[in-house]
């Protein structure tokens, strides 16, 4: 015994001590790890959620870009470029502008998911440039189809190269749509 009144502690305890220190120390970030490794799994059981779309502004001529999409040149479709968008939840949304060959203009604010290959209506255009929410906005498949095949179009042609978004920037798909200058097909 020491003069202090502790048993003395031999070079055994120490060692001891010493290696559970060091195991502690080692299980710490071997712990963390496990912990990372888990999340990347909970990570694909996470639903995808849509984040909130903000309407845009009413398109204004100058800023509509043509693209091609009907057989017989009876309507002319055209993306209004500042609404244009790549978001987090990966769907691009816009404005598009259809001109029917008998004068009749259908504004329509959308959204098409790549990921999944669907198109959603948001809202439609009034006439004094404001908007009305769609009714019942769901989630839809893009179909190729040989009339009205304007989203399959947008989808496979612009919006999503091999179906992933996150390659393709806002920036990106309004030079392809000014560069196809509405004579892709």
């Amino acid at each position: 015994m020491r003069a202090s009144g502790r048993p003395h502690r031999g070079p055994a305890l120490n060692s001891a001590f010493l290696a559970a220190v060091v195991l502690l120390a080692a299980a710490v970030p071997a712990a963390g790890q496990w912990r990372l490794f888990e999340s990347e799994f909970d990570e694909e059981k996470k639903p995808w959620a849509e984040i909130e779309a903000r309407l845009p502004g009413a398109p204004r001529p100058e800023n509509l870009i043509p693209f091609e999409a009907a057989p017989a040149k009876s309507h002319r479709f055209y993306i209004d470029a500042p609404s244009l968008s790549v978001s987090e939840d990966g769907v691009v949304r816009y404005t598009m502008v259809v001109k029917a060959a008998g004068g009749a203009t259908n504004v329509t604010f959308e959204g098409i998911r790549c990921q999944t290959r669907e198109h959603k209506l948001y809202a439609g255009g009034r006439g004094d440039g404001g908007w009305t929410r769609a009714r019942a906005p769901q989630w839809r498949r893009v179909e190729p189809k040989e009339l009205n095949r304007h989203h399959s179009v947008l989808y496979t042609d612009f919006f999503c190269p091999e179906r992933h978004v996150r390659m393709v920037t806002a920036k990106q798909i309004l030079a392809a749509l000014r560069q196809s200058g509405g004579n892709l097909r």
